[in-house]
């Protein structure tokens, strides 16, 4: 009896909690490396994830049918005249569907601040949730040494692991151009409080600065997410000297201000 009880018991269960679909598994595997990798060609997540070209593209063809990727055009350079190769991104909705569910709250929250005490009020609560990143972060940052690129790496890799699936690109300034123009983009793929920067661009500001802070360089944000960027991309350039020794602690919320203007988004 005990076996036929247990036998009913793990049929119930087997019935509650479904297999997940192979073909939902491998669509999840695409869908974060468009995320992680974006903007990517069919061909590079074939190559990226070992599927062949006609399973990369029915997998696409399904993500794109429910709105999470959208296609990028765009002409790689030196690659001359000829049609733009289609590149694959996150979409809004997609960005959304990863969102969190308490960002709507979070919205009416902070508009009830700013109505009640003032937009410094928003600010001062962005640069709060901020300093504590910046006090988690510093310490690993730090011992990146003073080399721009580590630290930038460091930052990606902290970053990351709070799951804003960032990385980085070195770009190396070739002759006739100095090599103080070389630097590093430091892009992430997902913003967990994309719809909440929407409303209130403060929270990529200072962010922004806590990178700088943090990498010991100014830095500049080329694109972000809540724009309508398919990623947010910050320039680091890496061509000179950190601004202070790499061991040094970060600079603390209350120094925001001090901030160089270079420190503005791009429009």
């Amino acid at each position: 009896m005990e076996s036929v009880a247990l036998e009913s018991v793990v049929a119930r269960a087997a019935t509650a909690f479904p297999a997940v679909d192979p073909e939902e598994r491998t669509r999840d595997r695409v869908l974060n490396a468009v995320l992680e990798h974006g903007p990517i060609s069919a061909a590079e997540l074939g190559d990226l994830l070992g599927f062949t070209p006609a399973a990369v593209r029915r997998h696409l063809d399904h993500l794109s049918r429910d709105g999470v990727i959208e296609v990028k055009r765009a002409t790689r350079a030196g690659a001359g005249a000829g049609r733009p190769a289609r590149r694959y991104v996150l979409s809004s909705q997609g960005q959304s569907t990863l969102g969190n569910d308490y960002l709507d709250i979070a919205t009416l929250a902070l508009q009830r601040l700013g109505e009640m005490a003032g937009p410094d009020a928003v600010r001062q609560f962005a640069v709060e949730r901020f300093g504590d990143m910046e006090r988690r972060y510093a310490p690993e940052i730090n011992a990146a040494g003073p080399d721009i690129t580590a630290r930038a790496q460091a930052l990606s890799e902290a970053l990351s692991r709070d799951g804003f699936v960032a990385s980085t690109a070195s770009i190396e300034a070739k002759a006739p151009l100095p090599a103080a123009l070389s630097s590093v983009q430091l892009c992430q793929g997902h913003c967990p409080i994309q719809q909440l920067a929407a409303q209130f661009p403060v929270f990529c500001d200072v962010e922004t600065e806590v990178f700088a802070r943090l990498v010991g360089v100014d830095v500049r944000r080329l694109s972000t997410l809540a724009r309508g960027g398919h990623v947010c991309t910050t320039h680091i350039p890496t061509g000179r000297p950190a601004a202070r020794g790499p061991h040094s602690p970060a600079a603390t919320p209350g120094n925001l201000d001090e901030v160089s203007n270079h420190l503005q988004e791009r429009p």
